[in-house]
């Protein structure tokens, strides 16, 4: 999977879709940052997120942007999305392949170079290692280091997504250590400070 260095950000949908989300969502992707969007939304039922993954799949197409659906392989196929996100407790990716076929599959490794060999092995198109920092978005059971970030680069040419309490000012350092992409949640939609629009222009 290659991609376009300058659009590095890998948007995690907020927990709840508000009346502004939408419209910040276009405001985002117009910054030209954005490679792939993921709509987590643990507390919803599969029709209301059928309703939601609809529009957000039209603002992805229009702007270029990667759709992905965290966990759920059968709304990833519904919706025809552009892929989708497994962590370790969800359905395997040889599974998962055999439902949707050649769209993109991303793996949670959490910070196991071990469990991203096995991802790897599988042809995830990505790997997700985290949490690198503190996050609001869930509980941090998992602490992911740079040493790591170093360890997995040598082991792949595959895609690496750095997960975690993601913010202006903590997020080059990740960059800097190879890592493809960054997973960025409660920094744009939960940021007491800054709207979501400028919370991501501070990401360049």
């Amino acid at each position: 999977m290659r991609f376009n260095k300058k659009k590095f950000i890998y948007i995690i949908s907020p927990s709840k879709i508000n009346k502004f989300f939408y419209n910040d969502l276009v405001n985002i992707f117009k910054e030209k940052k954005v490679s792939f969007f993921q709509l987590r939304l643990k507390k919803i039922n599969y029709q209301k997120k059928l309703i939601v993954g609809k529009k957000i799949k039209i603002i992805c197409k229009k702007y270029n942007v990667k759709f992905i659906i965290n966990d759920d392989v059968y709304l990833t196929k519904k919706l025809n999305a552009d892929g989708c996100h497994l962590g370790q407790k969800d359905m395997n990716i040889v599974e998962a392949r055999k439902l949707i076929g050649n769209k993109i599959i991303g793996i949670t490794c959490h910070n196991s170079i071990k469990l991203a060999k096995v991802a790897i092995k599988n042809n995830a198109d990505y790997v997700a290692f985290g949490a690198f920092n503190l996050s609001k978005t869930k509980k941090v059971k998992y602490r992911a280091s740079i040493n790591l970030l170093k360890k997995a680069r040598k082991i792949t040419k595959t895609s690496i997504v750095a997960i975690g309490g993601i913010n202006s000012e903590n997020y080059k350092k990740l960059l800097l250590n190879k890592a493809n992409f960054l997973a960025i949640s409660s920094y744009i939609w939960n940021n007491k400070k800054l709207k979501p629009l400028e919370a991501i222009k501070l990401l360049k």
